[in-house]
């Protein structure tokens, strides 16, 4: 992906080595001040609850059977413990070309919101950005107090992505989806939630829920997520649209998309899959609804919520 040199995104605030209960840490605080579903890893899962957590999780099979809790339970704000009341300060990110990560994320959040304003300008509305948090080790949200182990998350609480950028080695080493795109999917993905929560799709999940068994609410789920993957296969196309993609570089998002997959990551963690508790879709879901994105590059034809997915 050529994304060196192009511009970065104003709204991202780096809190990276400070505290998640306020103070800063050995690295200090950095980031911007602007204006969050969930990625656990799959390191060791810690599972300190967060409260009030509307995410939903984009590994969510780790989840599950690295912790035993049920990460639905977050959409509804199932788990108890929350974030201690503080302050939080951020600084600016280093000057450009200091810090290589921080700029590869700061040049795809800004090429997710050309797309995005274009688009809804395009329906005569306006998109408000969503701001981009890099933190290390745990963070403060609205959704309450995430552990990095958690893996990247958007929380609709205060419509910001969160994202230890360790997290791209594990995607690399544990997971087997190395590559710039398989790192840009991973951002645009969770953007595509925060368009799903202007429009509506999260808030009426989380209402719907309240009224489905289990098996419906990871069925309801399943279509969330695949409609994610499809917006971030929108932004791909638009990515090719700008000269940005490479050889190879939809065969990188194509092999991410195939190692996250719910059947997948279980046959991964446990030797055997458990369709009926999939919450994000098969590795073919998954590939299907970016491919489907990425060839038409209209979000319209992301309508996972009309017949099978």
């Amino acid at each position: 992906m050529k994304w060196q040199g192009r511009q970065r995104s104003s709204n991202i605030e780096d809190r990276r080595g400070q505290r998640a209960g306020g103070g800063l840490g050995g690295l200090g605080g950095l980031g911007g001040n602007r204006g969050g579903i969930r990625i656990p890893s799959g390191g060791r899962g810690s599972r300190g609850g967060i409260s009030g957590l509307i995410g939903i999780v984009l590994f969510l099979g780790i989840v599950w059977f690295a912790t035993g809790q049920n990460p639905l339970d977050m959409l509804t704000g199932g788990s108890s413990a929350s974030a201690p009341g503080s302050s939080v300060s951020s600084r600016q990110l280093p000057a450009q070309g200091e810090d290589e990560l921080a700029d590869f994320v700061a040049v795809v959040v800004r090429e997710t919101e050309d797309l995005w304003n274009e688009q809804f300008a395009a329906l005569g509305e306006d998109y408000p950005e969503p701001n981009v948090v890099l933190f290390t080790d745990s963070v403060n949200s609205a959704c309450g107090l995430a552990d990095a182990s958690m893996g990247p998350f958007y929380c609709p609480g205060d419509s910001k992505v969160y994202i230890d950028l360790s997290f791209y080695d594990q995607l690399h080493r544990q997971l087997g989806a190395p590559g710039d795109l398989a790192q840009a999917y991973v951002l645009a993905h969770e953007v595509g939630h925060h368009v799903q929560n202007l429009t509506g799709v999260l808030p009426e999940f989380n209402q719907r829920r309240q009224r489905m068994s289990q098996e419906e609410a990871n069925a309801y789920s399943v279509r969330v997520e695949l409609q994610a993957d499809c917006y971030a296969g929108v932004w791909a196309n638009y990515a090719g649209q700008q000269n940005l993609l490479e050889d190879g570089d939809i065969e990188e998002a194509l092999n991410a998309a195939e190692q996250i997959g719910d059947d997948t990551l279980q046959r991964r963690m446990q030797g055997f899959a458990v369709p009926k508790t999939f919450n994000h879709g098969t590795s073919e879901q998954r590939k299907t609804w970016f491919e489907r994105g990425y060839v038409s590059g209209n979000p319209g034809d992301c309508d996972t919520f009309s017949g099978n997915v």
